[in-house]
């Protein structure tokens, strides 16, 4: 997939990596070390003791508790194991310590190469007021805005009358989309400035703000730009991230799809200007808020690798991981710019455990099953998880990566929304049919894109659950009905259940949004069935193939395959999944126990940090119960119905599973 870089023009030595990093970038950066045939030490911590990228290095290390502040941000242990292991070099990936100056000076300091840029051009970057003013000189546009000392609530105010409503109010030390809030009028200015000083005090430590111009529908443009020690730098096209919920991106895609080579070239040279602005060595991204005339304005530049860096990857041919590695030890860039050529059309979709049904509240708990499509020459899957492994409620709740490629947008889309559909994931919602929808959405076809794209598409791209179909009914019924066909050429054998002057009937049940749907099957022969549900009649067959069934129900065929866990039966079809439930005889539901309908579950793995209320409490539907922490977020579980409260099983401090029991109701 990747081209060869140029011959090594190396003057340090590499050869054992450490990964200061988890999950799926630790296993993308071990990949192209080995490439390199270089050695790789992991780390991780208590959480991570049994996961992908542990496995994959060479050598790996324990470094501290769950919590990142007690492991991945823990710079004094990462240092121990370079010393330990010998490790030339750190690779940060991104997030935890990817942008962290001091880090880089500690490496420094001891002796280990850090991959990735200066601390000096971190610093400048990294602190948005300042990165402005030298964008500013270095002739890159930038919005006007207000980058000032005076912090005050009454001084912000004026500049954002002075700048004109509506505004854009930033955490001068933020990324990610965190302490950002858009303010739409002087009206709702203080709760906004309010919440984003508490949300960047809490993620960064620092709650000064700057405020800018908001441009109303922009487009997020960003270009992957790349420096050397020697002067050089150059540009690896642009990637469209529009598409983002939560100011944090959903699907990317490069080229940056309807803007003319005009404007392309322009926002290349542009974001060269700002590397070499500030001597910038290594993988960088400068990011750009686009109107609909193509204008283009600086928002900031990320002095690490981005998430979305394949699509960079897939259209240029380059391993940019390979050439940080290169670059780190001392070589030119290995291509001129004139040599860096565009070829055909990427697009990658985040794969999250999260319902977006429910405001896209992240989920944490165990894969129970996970098959990811097939790689290929045009399709990458990244990601750091198997079945079996847990999303943790510490990290982030990203399953994997799903990049492809084609010869032009068309046969991406195309490919993507095939290879979605391939996706099957059992164990934690997911944001898979969201993800489908947008990719066939009208507004996302014809390259209507802004950074308001779900909000203003949002009916479709979420809309209500919907009942399961007759057709899905009929499906389930066969596979839970499908027998291997005997070797016996006994006739009698060829009829399951078979009684003599009788049909042969088998009866089904399954529950979905609160109804019960049946199916009535009277076999006709070896797996061909005359299928009843809801009064009509379905003529259906069902065939075992290597991967699934083939069913054809009324002369129409489809290729499906399942899991079922437990009394939940998970169906795969071209149109996504479809969850139902077995029912469980009464029998076992007088043993068992457990929440019974109405009761409060949590809605993910996380830990309880406050509880509300006591037995016997009387609550209002939508009154708060309890607070959890899950995925770094605060979230409040609600009564789901009037009542009396029976028993609080939810204890302060303590971390509960998905779907566990925290409130019982009197009956």
């Amino acid at each position: 997939m990747f081209r060869q870089s140029v011959r090594n023009l190396a003057t340090k030595r590499i050869d054992k990596i450490l990964i200061a990093n988890r999950g799926e970038i630790a296993c993308r950066v071990i990949r192209s070390a080995k490439k390199l045939a270089i050695k790789t030490v992991a780390v991780y911590s208590d959480v991570d003791r049994d996961s992908m990228h542990v496995k994959m290095a060479d050598e790996a290390f324990h470094i501290g508790g769950a919590a990142s502040a007690d492991s991945y941000l823990r710079k004094d242990r990462i240092l121990d194991v370079c010393k330990r292991t010998g490790a030339q070099a750190v690779h940060p990936g991104y997030g935890f310590l990817s942008e962290n100056a001091e880090f880089a000076d500690l490496l420094a300091e001891n002796g280990v190469i850090f991959i990735g840029p200066s601390t000096e051009a971190i610093l400048d970057m990294g602190i948005k007021s300042k990165s402005k003013h030298i964008m500013d000189e270095a002739g890159v546009p930038i919005i006007k805005g207000y980058h000032g000392d005076q912090q005050d609530d009454a001084t912000l105010l004026a500049e954002s009358r002075k700048i004109g409503f509506p505004v854009m109010l930033k955490a001068i030390m933020g990324g990610g989309g965190k302490g950002m809030r858009i303010c739409m009028n002087e009206g709702e200015f203080q709760s906004q400035l309010d919440s984003a000083r508490r949300e960047a005090l809490q993620g960064f430590g620092d709650d000064r703000m700057l405020v800018e111009k908001f441009v109303e529908d922009p487009r997020h443009v960003e270009v992957q730009v790349f420096g050397d020690n020697y002067g050089d730098a150059v540009y690896l096209y642009e990637r469209d991230c529009s598409v983002q919920r939560r100011h944090q991106k959903v699907l990317e895609e490069a080229p940056a799809p309807g803007i003319s080579w005009d404007t392309r070239r322009a926002i290349g040279e542009a974001a060269v200007r700002a590397a070499k602005a500030v001597n910038y060595s290594g993988a960088g991204t400068v990011e750009f808020i686009m109107d609909k005339h193509e204008n283009f304005y600086f928002m900031e530049m990320n002095t690490r690798l981005q998430v979305e860096h394949p699509v960079s990857e897939m259209i240029t041919g380059q391993d940019l991981v390979e050439w940080q590695i290169r670059v780190a030890r001392g070589e030119k860039i290995p291509l001129k710019q004139e040599d860096i050529q565009l070829n055909g059309h990427s697009i990658e979709a985040r794969v999250y455990a999260e319902d977006p049904e429910n405001g896209f509240l992240p989920g944490a708990g165990k894969l129970v099953y996970l098959k990811n499509p097939e790689d290929d020459e045009h399709t990458r899957v990244e990601t750091g998880v198997r079945t079996g492994d847990d999303v943790s409620q510490y990290y982030d709740p990203m399953i994997a990566k799903l990049v492809v490629w084609g010869n032009d947008r068309q046969e991406a889309l195309d490919r993507l929304t095939e290879k979605l559909s391939d996706y099957h994931v059992v164990g934690l919602p997911t944001n898979l049919k969201f993800l489908k929808r947008c990719a066939l959405s009208k507004d996302f076809q014809e390259i209507n894109l802004d950074t308001g794209f779900i909000e203003r598409n949002e009916a479709d791209l979420i809309p209500k659950t919907m009942a399961p179909t007759n057709e899905a009914i009929v499906t389930s019924a066969l596979i839970r009905s499908f027998r291997e066909p005997l070797a016996s050429t006994n006739p009698f054998d060829t009829l399951i259940n078979w009684r003599s002057n009788m049909p042969t009937v088998e009866k089904f049940s399954f529950n979905a949004l609160g109804e019960t749907y049946e199916a009535n099957m009277t076999s006709l022969g070896s797996n061909h069935f005359n299928v009843q549900v809801g009064g009509q009649n379905y003529d259906s067959r069902i065939v075992k193939k290597e991967h699934g069934f083939t069913v054809e129900i009324n002369g129409v065929r489809a290729h499906v395959s399942h899991f079922e866990e437990n009394n939940e039966f998970h169906l795969f079809t071209a149109d996504g999944p479809v969850v139902l439930e077995i029912p469980k005889p009464k029998y076992s539901k007088l043993t068992e126990g457990g929440a019974s309908d109405g009761d409060a579950v949590a809605p993910m793995t996380g830990t309880i940090t406050q509880v509300m209320v006591k037995a016997g409490d009387t609550v209002a539907a939508g009154d708060i119960l309890m607070t959890m922490v899950a995925m770094k977020m605060e979230h409040t579980i609600k009564a789901p119905k009037d009542g009396v409260i029976k028993q609080v099983i939810g204890i302060e401090g303590e971390t509960v599973d998905r779907k566990a029991l925290l409130v019982k109701y009197e009956e």
